[in-house]
């Protein structure tokens, strides 16, 4: 069995996008076992400068066609480059990340492909189906994130998801694999660029959370944007990162940048602390993974509790304030 991983990078450092990493190691664990290769195909104006590092992750080869054209994203010339590359490899996994470029040319692919595609997956796993053989099962969120639905497509190929930076997790142990890349050979089209770019304005990044050690989230239970400064408080004592659930940011409490869930950011910190946070599975989705969760909460029935390995039932108000006493005095 073959996959295929789109790679990207950030085209402010040219440095690989993490998302590329955890999606090569997460193909060479489903198709490695079973005797199969994982193939990177990138786009765009030039090779990240850390490509190399694909290869410590289970990458087997990386097939790429550079153009200085491409240094933004043109999504029909993106899209007719890399679906050559997966037509001339024939695989049966294709792998995106749901980046904005992974969103936008992901989908063209596949209806050209003729073959279905999952976005947003938080798991894949290879499995037997019937008279199909070994098949890709795609989970993802559904229906508001009140179920998880797996997504099977057995009679076409290539069987294609994306999956949101953070999802999977990245190995302790690197790999040995040499370094193998490959031109692909593409007869460019003036035409496939039907876009022109005036100006770039990047997005300045308001929370980290891939470095963030300890994270202190608050949800609808904070009760205000004013409360909310106990959660920026005890996340400071800490020397920790802010975050919140969807209902926080839907009612207007914090930012959107600070938002942890199925639609927000995917974390794995040593330490999260759920302050006033339900525990719905939109927001578990999103956190689930820690090390250690303690969960505060006045709901003693508060699906949070389910997860956490410690719980604190009481009003965050009350709890939160003597929390950072503690902390003062170990100052």
């Amino acid at each position: 069995m073959k996959a295929v991983v789109f790679i990207e990078k950030n085209p402010v450092n040219n440095q690989l996008r993490r998302v590329s990493l955890e999606l090569v190691h997460k193909a060479y664990t489903l198709v490695h076992p079973l005797g199969g290769e994982v193939t990177g195909i990138f786009t765009g104006d030039s090779l990240p400068e850390n490509s190399d590092e694909l290869f410590k992750y289970g990458l087997n080869r990386l097939l790429y066609y550079t153009d200085e054209r491409l240094i933004y994203l043109h999504s029909i010339a993106y899209k007719h480059i890399l679906e050559a590359m997966i037509r001339a490899e024939e695989p049966e996994i294709v792998l995106f990340g749901a980046t904005h470029t992974g969103r936008d040319v992901a989908p063209l692919i596949a209806s050209s492909l003729k073959t279905g595609m999952t976005a947003d997956c938080t798991q894949l796993f290879i499995d037997e189906f019937k008279d199909k053989g070994k098949i890709l099962y795609q989970v993802r969120p559904a229906f508001g994130g009140n179920i998880l639905a797996t997504i099977i497509t057995p009679d076409h190929r290539p069987m294609m998801a994306t999956v949101r930076e953070g999802v999977m997790l990245l190995p302790d142990e690197k790999l040995d694999n040499p370094v193998r890349t490959e031109v692909f050979p593409v007869d460019f089209n003036d035409l496939w660029i039907k876009s022109e770019f005036l100006e770039i304005v990047p997005k300045i990044k308001k929370v980290d959370f891939n470095s963030a050690n300890i994270i202190v989230s608050g949800g609808a239970g904070v009760g205000s944007k004013e409360n909310f400064r106990l959660i920026r408080e005890l996340a400071r004592a800490l020397g920790g990162e802010v975050g919140a659930s969807r209902a926080a940011v839907d009612f207007g409490y914090i930012e959107k940048d600070h938002q942890i869930g199925q639609t927000g950011s995917v974390v794995r910190p040593r330490l999260y602390i759920a302050c006033g946070i339900s525990g719905q599975i939109q927001h578990r989705a999103g956190m689930e993974e820690a090390r250690k969760i303690i969960a505060i909460n006045k709901d003693p029935e508060a699906p949070i509790f389910n997860i956490a390995h410690m719980g604190v039932v009481g009003d965050l108000n009350e709890i939160i304030p003597i929390m950072l006493r503690y902390l003062s005095e170990e100052d």
